[in-house]
């Protein structure tokens, strides 16, 4: 089989850059051991994040620090054993969010984010799935005036330094957009720029089905069989056919590593696990945003499946037994919050994301290989920047001009 491209991965990154390729005039093979956008674009919040130009951080404020080292939050779960090889990326990550370093950062990924609600857009219209997006933006809520006044004050900065739009909402106002909540909040932090996915999976399936509507065509494989077969590129298939293409894009997430190290690059990838559990409501309770327990460290989505709960991030090594620990904590404290109902799951889901410590994704030609491209890292953002990404992918494989910069973003960035 013979094909342009190749690209191993069918996250919902991997199902962008396939179908830009293809939208491009090229033909285009995806490839991923199991079923597109299975694994971790199927768990996240469902967040387009318009307003997400600072990537999250590693906090360098005492208290946080204290807390995270009793290690019984709900924002930050480690394992001690994955600490020893965690250690070099934590501390280059450590190093990436000191405060200059992150707003140097930010000034970088805003051209990355201020794309992201169009191209959606864009991708969601051709693909027939804009009843999936939403377009009321999400919450922080607040327990403490310090929380609030501190976030707003940032909200402010944002709004002065990227055009980031937000409503300040007191008690009266927050009761009004979300009766349901615990009527004890002090207020809210409305970011009205972001669009929000019910059905994350269906956004992936919706996208899939586009691209192979144009032609493009999607099969199981291993992409661990990726290598240099003259001048092309090989990959085995489920069914024990050799696939050729004459340009490679690597879209392996948490998994890239393996893959790009085998063909000798060492770049800094590490993974972040998180869980999610959905919930019937209560009664007749609704929650009209997504919204985020600030002081506490979970989420709540409302999806098709229900109210979704998901939690921050736990360091372990990839692939180690689940440790639902942050969800065991969250789901008393949310149901305070919300008048969550029963567990609609039959255990809890839990997902990777691909983190750099520079906590910008790796996108662009891969130093050492002819017509190899890499696209991966994009930790928290992977729904966010999936379409961007695929773009950007598109025009680089096809020698076009590339609408953003893709410099900061380079592979080399970390040779």
């Amino acid at each position: 089989m013979r094909t342009d491209a190749i690209v191993v991965g069918a996250g919902i990154v991997g199902i962008s850059v396939a179908l830009h390729l293809q939208k491009a005039g090229r033909s285009v093979l995806l490839v991923d051991r199991g079923q597109p956008g299975g694994e971790t674009s199927y768990g996240n919040a469902g967040l387009i994040q318009r307003e997400g130009v600072y990537p999250y951080g590693f906090p360098h404020d005492f208290g946080a620090l204290i807390r995270y080292a009793m290690n019984n939050t709900i924002d930050a779960h480690y394992h001690w054993n994955a600490i020893p090889k965690l250690a070099p990326f934590l501390w280059s990550y450590w190093m990436h969010s000191r405060a200059s370093q992150h707003e140097a950062i930010a000034h970088k990924y805003a051209t990355l984010i201020e794309h992201c609600v169009t191209e959606h857009d864009a991708l969601a219209q051709e693909a027939g799935a804009t009843d999936l997006l939403r377009r009321k933006g999400w919450m922080k809520v607040f327990r403490t005036e310090g929380e609030r006044d501190t976030r707003l004050a940032e909200a402010e900065r944002w709004k002065r330094d990227f055009g980031l739009n937000h409503r300040a909402l007191g008690p009266e106002a927050l009761r009004a957009e979300e009766p349901h909540l615990d009527q004890s909040l002090i207020g809210g932090l409305h970011w009205t720029d972001p669009v929000t996915v019910i059905d994350p999976l269906g956004l992936s399936k919706a996208y899939l089905a586009l691209f192979e509507k144009l032609g493009g065509r999607f099969a199981q494989g291993d992409a661990g069989t990726l290598t240099q077969d003259g001048d092309r590129w090989s990959v085995t298939l489920a069914d024990g056919t050799k696939a050729l293409g004459t340009d490679a894009i690597v879209a392996l997430g948490p998994w890239a590593d393996v893959l790009t190290r085998r063909l000798g690059y060492h770049l800094p990838l590490a993974v972040k696990r998180g869980y999610h559990m959905h919930y019937k409501p209560l009664g007749n309770a609704v929650l009209n945003h997504p919204v985020l327990d600030t002081e506490r460290g979970y989420f709540l989505a409302p999806m098709r499946q229900g109210v979704r709960l998901t939690t921050g991030a736990e360091f372990a090594n990839r692939g180690a037994p689940k440790t639902p620990v942050q969800l065991a904590r969250a789901e008393p404290i949310a149901k305070t919050l919300f008048p969550l109902g029963e567990r609609l799951d039959a255990e809890p889901w839990l997902g990777n994301r691909p983190c750099t410590p520079d906590m910008m994704p790796i996108i662009g030609p891969a130093p050492k290989h002819r017509n190899l491209w890499f696209s991966f890292g994009h930790a928290h953002h992977g729904l966010t920047l999936a379409a961007v990404t695929g773009r950007m992918v598109a025009e680089m494989v096809s020698g076009q001009k590339v609408f953003v910069d893709p410099t900061p973003f380079a592979p080399a960035r970390f040779a």
